[in-house]
């Protein structure tokens, strides 16, 4: 789709999507995401991407009101491999995995190159800034912006409108959420029209393991789609319920309700 913008002619990527239980995930692949994120930036859009995987749907599918968010976002990106394989077997065979870790460190390149600013909302104590140091550090020319990390609790109104005003202020053109799925989903979807910024994208474990606190999965586990395996052996305190309760499920419900290809019009597609 090509946008008239003054003297400049921007083409806009147009993408199909999948459905996966009801969760409308973009058909892309990582070239296709950061070519949409470059033209929303150009174009000045205020766009919000969820980077998903099997717990994102699986959320989705017990809150209708998640769903809705997932499904309104300007990117719906597959985080794991059974999106990609979902993809592949409802006949999008041109998806490949455009993983949260992978796609910050990608797009942390091409803001260096092109000069955008960067603003982190989230993660942990002191993980932000860490964060910020070594994008700063690996990518010479990536800029932060701001930084700021809030209290796990609900916001009061005023410290809400405090932390819209801080990113605000700074100008931002790209600012990463690090409050976990799917808290980060749906701060997004209330704050995507209240901040003067091209795009906002959740983050989630991208935090931790590009900041160097957290390890990833070997290259082998990830495109075997055991990664979950992986994150479950170093937090399995935390993420025992989360994989226990829905990957079986999700696989159960597979049986019943099969991938779809969903065109830019809305259409399923016969494959």
């Amino acid at each position: 789709m090509d946008r008239q913008d003054g003297a400049r002619l921007l083409t806009v990527p147009v993408v199909s999507k999948v459905d996966v239980l009801g969760v409308e995930i973009s058909a892309v692949d990582m070239e296709t995401t950061l070519s949409l994120i470059t033209s929303w930036v150009d174009n000045r859009d205020s766009q919000y991407i969820c980077v998903t995987g099997v717990h994102g749907v699986m959320e989705s599918v017990r809150d209708e009101e998640l769903r809705q968010i997932h499904n309104n976002a300007g990117l719906t990106v597959p985080d794991g491999m059974p999106m990609v394989w979902c993809a592949h077997h409802a006949g999008a065979s041109h998806v490949e995995r455009v993983a949260g870790p992978d796609l910050m460190l990608r797009l942390a390149a091409l803001a260096a190159t092109k000069g955008w600013t960067s603003f982190f909302y989230g993660g942990g104590k002191g993980v932000a800034q860490k964060l910020a140091e070594r994008l700063e550090r690996d990518f010479p020319g990536f800029r932060t912006v701001g930084i700021h990390s809030p209290p796990f609790r609900e916001l009061t109104k005023v410290e809400d409108d405090a932390d819209v005003d801080r990113i605000n202020a700074s100008g931002p053109d790209l600012v990463w959420i690090g409050l976990s799925t799917p808290k980060q989903e749906r701060w997004m979807a209330a704050h995507v029209d209240r901040l003067q910024v091209p795009v906002l994208l959740g983050g989630g474990a991208a935090f931790d393991i590009n900041a160097g606190l957290v390890k990833r999965a070997p290259d082998w586990m990830q495109r075997s789609g055991l990664e979950w395996l992986y994150r479950l052996r170093v937090e399995p305190r935390r993420l025992w319920r989360r994989y226990l309760r829905n990957n079986p499920a999700f696989v159960a419900r597979l049986l019943f309700r099969r991938p779809v290809v969903i065109d830019p019009e809305g259409n399923v597609e016969v494959s």
